[in-house]
């Protein structure tokens, strides 16, 4: 248990990141609500040690899960419900031996290459809190990362835009933002609800709070020449409704297929040829999809983890669970692990439900 618990315990300063394993198993890299990010040691619990993102952990919450690639730790910062300022989005990359902060990429105030104090930037917002927060192209090491509402300038301000940097968060190599991106500030439509999937090619699908997800082709030579509007197609979200959690991509063989699930809808895409094509949809509402053992695995936040094939959508069976909010299940070693509840109420303690495998 981090230090300062019991002053949070039950309050609203809560972080919400997954926490993320090193690959030899010996170690766990988790946020804690003092803006930190902790090394674990698996055996005993111990912290290796411990690195804030962030000079104001009050306003500047760690919402998205950690990610780890190449010996580095990379983490994002949003804000907390009611978007109170001031605070900015972050991409911070540790070591993860040492826990030494390498590189921060600001999206606000981007000029500015370190933590910054969120009161001396005269912008606030544009949060990264898409639930797989920066997403890593494993081939290149390249951090993709998309932003909530705020200016955007196309200069040092990335407000609702979607970003991607090189694998030391210090180069800016492609961007984008939709063509309407002061509407989408005005009326709370953040572009960053979810964080860019990667479908190949140099193409991701970035969903939104305003019913779309939009197909964009990335490169690596723009660098950050401003690119406003430019999608290379736009389809709906499974129910047309706000998009939250964060799509999957499944590579069966030549194949690509990406899936998302709304409140109100699971659907599926074959994409090919740059072109996104529906091969099914339902109307059960669920949170992000996850493919393993050539299963999809959706889980209902009114209560229910559905399991379907995935290039048909019939489902096979719904283990029963009861009620979440933006809760996923994970898949290893034979089991499928899934949380119940709701962060936004406060409690200090949990179901965590585990299935075993046929």
């Amino acid at each position: 248990i981090p230090q300062g618990y019991d002053g949070w315990a039950g309050s609203r300063q809560i972080t919400t990141a997954t926490p993320v394993a090193d690959p030899n198993r010996e170690f766990i890299y988790a946020a804690s609500p003092d803006g930190h990010i902790q090394k674990l040691a698996v055996a005993d619990g111990h912290a290796v040690w411990s690195t804030a993102i962030t000079t104001l952990a009050t306003k500047e919450k760690i919402a998205s899960s950690l990610n780890y690639d190449r010996g580095r730790v990379i983490a994002v910062t949003g804000g907390y419900i009611g978007d109170a300022p001031p605070y900015q989005g972050h991409v911070a990359i540790l070591d993860a031996a040492s826990g030494n902060l390498l590189h921060v990429w600001n999206s606000l105030c981007s000029d500015r290459r370190t933590l910054i104090q969120p009161s001396s930037c005269t912008e606030s917002g544009s949060a990264i809190w898409g639930r797989a927060g920066a997403v890593i192209d494993p081939r290149t090491g390249d951090i993709f990362v998309a932003t909530g509402n705020a200016r955007w300038d196309g200069r040092t301000n990335w407000g609702d835009a979607a970003i991607a940097l090189d694998s030391n968060a210090t180069n800016m190599l492609d961007n984008y933002t939709p063509s309407n991106t002061e509407e989408l500030n005005a009326r709370d439509g953040d572009l960053g609800s979810t964080s860019p999937a990667l479908l190949g090619g140099g193409y991701a699908a970035q969903g939104g709070k305003d019913g779309s997800i939009r197909l964009l082709q990335f490169g690596r030579t723009r660098g950050a020449t401003p690119r406003r509007g430019g999608e290379v197609q736009v389809v709906q979200t499974p129910s047309g409704t706000d998009l939250y959690s964060a799509p999957a991509v499944w590579h069966p063989g030549s194949t690509t297929l990406l899936y998302a699930a709304d409140n109100g809808g699971t659907a599926a895409w074959t994409f090919s040829s740059g072109h996104l094509q529906q091969a099914w949809r339902n109307g059960n509402g669920g949170t992000s999809p996850v493919i393993a053992g050539r299963l999809l695995f959706v889980y209902d936040p009114s209560g229910g983890l559905r399991v379907y094939v995935p290039t048909t959508g019939k489902e096979v069976t719904t283990l029963e669970c009861g009620r979440g909010h933006w809760n996923s299940p994970i898949v290893v070693d034979g089991r499928i692990a899934l949380p119940e509840g709701n962060a936004n109420q406060h409690r200090d303690t949990g179901v965590l439900d585990i299935w075993r495998l046929p």
